[in-house]
């Protein structure tokens, strides 16, 4: 398996350690049967992230993580921004650390790039559920219920 991860701290202020990052890049990848990934994952802040939406996704606003895909089929190559301003609000809304916050971001955008959607209510269940197997989160916790 050749999984590449380069991890780029893009935040005026904040830093993200790039270890954690690249084994849970690879821990999807593993799991979800991939044998070559290269994914490059950016920690931004909130106007990035909305010039970023605005930009190539035509959205207004912000938003906690946003991928694109740069190849098809089972080599997958894609980026991965997330945006470190969101992490803190969303962590203490869910009750998670923001540690555990931005590796749900981190696997929420790498399960986009690996052909994930979360366009309909079913691909959003299922979505999250292979979330929360990767994050190590039980079937029915007891937390609010997250939008993806």
């Amino acid at each position: 398996m050749t999984v590449s991860v380069a991890v780029f701290n893009a935040h005026p202020r904040r830093r993200v350690r790039r270890e954690g990052v690249g084994r849970t890049i690879r821990r999807v990848a593993a799991g979800e049967g991939y044998r070559s990934v290269t994914i490059s994952v950016v920690f931004i802040d909130g106007r990035t992230c909305a010039r970023i939406n605005r930009r190539y996704l035509g959205h207004r606003g912000s938003t906690d993580v946003i991928s694109f895909p740069l190849g098809e089929g089972r080599e997958i190559e894609g980026e991965i921004y997330v945006n470190l301003d969101r992490t803190k609000r969303q962590a203490k809304s869910y009750g998670v650390t923001e540690a555990d916050e931005i590796t749900r971001l981190v696997v929420h955008g790498a399960l986009h790039l690996l052909g994930y959607d979360d366009r309909t209510l079913r691909s959003q269940r299922q979505m999250k559920a292979r979330e929360d197997a990767y994050v190590g989160v039980p079937a029915q916790s007891g937390k609010p219920e997250r939008a993806t």
